[in-house]
């Protein structure tokens, strides 16, 4: 699926294209905003134009209807006639349309449907197929708006929403605050000195200041209202000063700590209209990025956690379980299928995901099984296999503090240039550190194997390859194969086992094995 980037005319912050119903390919014209700096951590509104395009796909996620009072907005949008208009929506860091409605002679259009569209930031997309300005719906779902294509910098009309009126407000005071910072960032840049440095901080931070009060003025008058809610989400933890830390000097750790125990301050695991927001997922995604450690026990602690204060909602629950599947079944970092197979085997597999279609359902099993024999720190399958002399040499026969496991395919065009590699890093390196290469044939016929092993003198390796009849043997017994058991699913793979064939690490490239070795023997010499 191709995917491309939107920044929110709003919020400032990226979003990925997704998914619901069947979309289209368009462009989108929007106004940008600027990030403010990571110490007001505040998002300001700047008058530029963007384009992109927009692909639609199919979403596997259904809206589910509140109530059956449904809803009903009138649009004006000149000077269109005559054509299709759409309202789209973002689903965490994606996009999606919910409706279309075909504008008359007089540019009027109406988005109607029988069930309550679902709180969160909704957008107006043109016949030319661009994103031309926010809405937000939540509780009022019967109002108007009117807009002309060629004064939208100017803003949009709305009738009948006191959300959607506080939003427009806010926007107006956001690019004002937005021009000035903009302008006093310029000083700055070409401030001459210290004092006038100094001088332009200060308007800057002050700025940043009105911005942030504004916003708590809107928290405070309305607290229930979702733009409400979205401050309150977009607000960052302000760690104490340093004469408050232990010892009344500045402490890291308890700076992470602090900062970390209050990231989700004022944010509602309930709360669906997040989830159809341009910032939560940014907000998730930099979370277990920059404060989660990558180990995969502190991952699943935290997604537990997370699913666990989603229940009080159906639409969030759903949103973070595929979010968190979508993101662990091919992990970024070494290790972290982990939390895949936990997902697998504490929700998935027990019916707790009945929005999954049965073929993703099925996808997953297979995806987990391949994966749950081969996870790190877990002892590696032996795997029953014979030389090039057809005698027996199981993984397990093989005796070394550390072995290197390359499953390679000697027609395979990828291989034919990392294997030599691989024995070039051995022989350089490996071999003295008493690291041995079990090299298993995944396909491409003996004759083959063996003519690529002379013509590259690849006569340190162990050599080893599988019986078709063997192979035969343990599928008709049911069992699982090597490439299942391996995840083998392309070539060259290279995993690293201990001497108690424990797995040490996997799917890494030359280097990184080499980083891994390194760091291993290094750590048995410590010890």
């Amino acid at each position: 699926m191709q995917t491309i980037f939107y920044i929110s005319s709003r919020w400032g912050v990226n979003a990925r294209l997704l998914t619901r119903d069947i979309f289209l390919l368009s462009s989108q014209r929007i106004n940008s905003f600027d990030v403010v700096s990571a110490i007001i951590h505040t998002f300001i509104c700047i008058t530029t134009m963007k384009r992109i395009f927009l692909l639609a796909v199919v979403c596997c996620l259904v809206i589910k209807g509140m109530s059956q009072s449904g809803y009903s907005i009138p649009v004006t949008l000149k000077p269109y006639k005559n054509v299709y208009i759409y309202l789209g929506y973002h689903y965490g860091s994606k996009k999606a349309i919910a409706d279309s409605a075909l504008l008359d002679a007089n540019s009027k259009a109406i988005f109607k449907g029988s069930t309550p569209l679902p709180g969160g930031i909704y957008f107006v997309i043109s016949p030319r197929k661009e994103i031309l300005f926010e809405v937000l719906i939540d509780k009022e779902q019967n109002f108007s708006v009117i807009a002309d294509t060629a004064t939208l910098n100017k803003g949009v009309v709305f009738a009948n929403t006191a959300e959607n009126a506080l939003f427009q407000q806010y926007t107006v005071f956001a690019a004002q605050t937005g021009q000035a910072i903009g302008k006093a960032k310029a000083e700055l840049a070409i401030a001459r000195s210290n004092q006038d440095s100094v001088k332009t901080s200060a308007k800057l931070k002050s700025l940043g200041e009105s911005m942030q009060r504004y916003q708590d003025s809107i928290n405070k008058k309305h607290p229930s209202s979702m733009l409400s809610a979205m401050f309150r989400a977009l607000k960052e933890p302000i760690v104490p000063a340093p004469s408050t830390h232990p010892g009344g000097k500045y402490d890291s750790n308890f700076a992470y700590r602090y900062y970390k125990s209050h990231f989700w301050d004022g944010v509602d695991f309930g709360d669906e209209r997040l989830a159809r927001t341009p910032f939560f997922e940014p907000k998730l995604e930099r979370y277990f990025r920059e404060l989660v450690p990558p180990n995969p026990d502190s991952v699943i602690r935290e997604v537990d956690h997370m699913i666990l204060y989603s229940r009080g909602s159906k639409e969030m629950y759903k949103y973070l379980m595929v979010h968190f599947v979508q993101k662990y079944v091919n992990p970024e970092y070494m290790g972290q299928d982990a939390v895949f197979v936990h997902l697998f085997e504490k929700y998935i597999n027990t019916n707790q995901t009945d929005f999954f279609t049965a073929q993703y359902k099925d996808f997953m099993t297979k995806r987990a099984y391949s994966l749950m024999a081969n996870l790190i720190g877990r002892p590696a399958a032996n795997l029953e296999m014979v030389d090039s002399n057809n005698k027996a040499t199981d993984l397990y026969d093989v005796k070394a503090d550390l072995l290197v496991v390359c499953f390679w395919d000697p027609t395979c065009g990828h291989c034919k240039e990392v294997v030599p590699r691989v024995d070039s890093m051995y022989r350089a390196k490996w071999k003295a550190q008493g690291v041995k290469i079990y090299g298993v044939m995944t396909e491409g016929g003996k004759e083959n194997w063996t003519t690529f092993i002379n013509e590259h003198k690849l006569t340190d390796w162990i050599h080893v390859y599988q019986l078709p009849s063997k192979e035969l043997e343990i599928s008709n017994a049911g069992r699982a194969s090597f490439k299942q058991l391996y995840d083998v699913y392309q070539t060259p793979l290279l995993y690293l086992l201990d001497k108690d064939k424990r797995i040490v690490a996997k799917k890494l490239s030359i280097e990184q094995l080499d980083e891994v070795i390194t760091l291993k023997l290094k750590k048995s010499t410590s010890n």
